[in-house]
């Protein structure tokens, strides 16, 4: 499947998301003065990259950081390098598309804010525990609290004060939420569909993980060559093509340039895909875009086929391998246990945490804490309330 190089154009203009600085979704929940050369997107995304919960991200788990019984690798991404990744993505199809670039940057910066440590392991075990107190845990909406909370960086007001677009594309980039089971989500458009920049944001981590989770699944040796070909006939096209080109080119480089040139098919049928869809609509707004009968951000039937294909290979040789049973299991251990020890001593949470049981309840705070937590503090902090304490 060779890369679609027949671009159709930028979308109408008033699809975008203005930068003006005086529009409904650049304001604030505190007001400040604009900025004199910046827009209110450019500061959201310095002010994501800024905040103590970015970089944490940089100590939690992507898929995995180390394998079992080996020390941590240097060359697996981590919640920050696929950040990263999924930020350069949401650039270039923003860019193309003629959207508001400075938009799609934030809100790839911070979807994965509010993600606890020990990647989706972690996060299935914190809902868990939370579900034992008729609560559930929900990274989009954590991170939320994130920002509107619990980050504190200036002395005005807590949280990050973002403009409504980050706040509802933190919120809504992935999936929706009804008024009737979500009524504290009320100020963010829960009966219309987010801007396009925020659609973007959900296919470009599924583009990016997929390629980055195949490089770090034959780096370190879980998958197999072979079986991913076999497996994966997007990815085998592209590496028969580098084969041909490159025959003298060392494996690991011919690798390198099958899914350098894998991501580039999934952003350009992305891109064009989008284009085709607001077309057939004949939206000309960023209103149509919200009224549309389905979000608009789409691969195109064929590449859509593909990456289910792909993913649920990932699923059944890397994600949920056996090689990586320990590693959950290890997790689920972790997370339980400390969150339960929390419960039933609370006077073990920091001071500023201890402070919101009144208004949050026991186990959301609890949750709270432990969802900002990296893997090595987790790892620590459970060694010392949980196991020294019984020895």
């Amino acid at each position: 499947m060779a890369p679609n190089s027949g671009l159709l154009g930028i979308l109408p203009a008033r699809i975008a998301v203005p930068a003006d600085a005086h529009s409904q979704l650049a304001a604030r929940a505190y007001p400040e003065p604009p900025h004199p050369y910046r827009s209110p997107f450019a500061r959201d995304a310095a002010r994501i990259l800024h905040a103590r919960a970015f970089r944490r991200l940089a100590g939690k788990t992507q898929v995995f950081t180390r394998l079992p019984a080996d020390p941590p690798g240097d060359h697996f991404r981590s919640r920050l390098t696929h950040t990263l990744e999924v930020a350069q993505i949401s650039r270039t199809l923003a860019r193309a598309l003629g959207l508001n670039v400075e938009l799609a940057e934030a809100l790839a910066l911070a979807h994965d804010i509010g993600h606890p440590p020990f990647g989706h392991a972690g996060e299935k075990a914190l809902d868990r525990a939370l579900q034992a107190h008729g609560l559930s845990f929900d990274h989009n909406l954590h991170a939320l609290r994130i920002v509107t909370w619990f980050e504190e960086r200036y002395p005005a007001f807590r949280g990050l004060n973002l403009t409504l677009a980050l706040r509802e594309g933190i919120v809504k980039h992935s999936r929706d939420y009804s008024a009737a089971s979500h009524p504290e989500l009320a100020e963010y458009f829960l009966d219309e569909f987010p801007p396009l920049e925020a659609q973007l944001i959900d296919l470009a981590d599924e583009i990016a993980y997929l390629t980055s989770d195949l490089d770090d699944g034959l780096d370190s040796g879980i998958l197999t060559l072979a079986e991913v070909r076999a497996a994966i006939p997007l990815f085998r096209g592209f590496h028969d093509a580098a084969l041909q080109n490159y025959p003298a080119a060392a494996p690991r480089l011919v690798v390198y340039e099958t899914l350098r040139n894998m991501l580039n098919a999934l952003v350009t049928d992305l891109m064009n895909e989008v284009r085709i869809r607001v077309k057939a609509l004949g939206a000309a707004t960023l209103a149509e875009i919200r009224r549309a009968p389905q979000r608009l951000a789409a691969l195109s039937p064929e590449m859509e086929s593909a990456r289910v294909e792909a993913k649920a290979f990932l699923y059944a040789n890397l994600y949920n391998s056996p090689g990586m049973e320990e590693v959950h299991a290890h997790a689920g251990q972790v997370v339980l246990e400390l969150f339960a020890a929390f419960m039933a001593d609370p006077t073990l949470l920091p001071a500023d945490h201890q402070a919101q049981i009144p208004t949050q309840g026991l186990a959301r705070t609890v949750a709270d804490y432990i969802a900002g937590m990296t893997d090595s503090y987790i790892e620590q902090l459970w060694d010392r309330c949980c196991n020294r304490q019984n020895v």
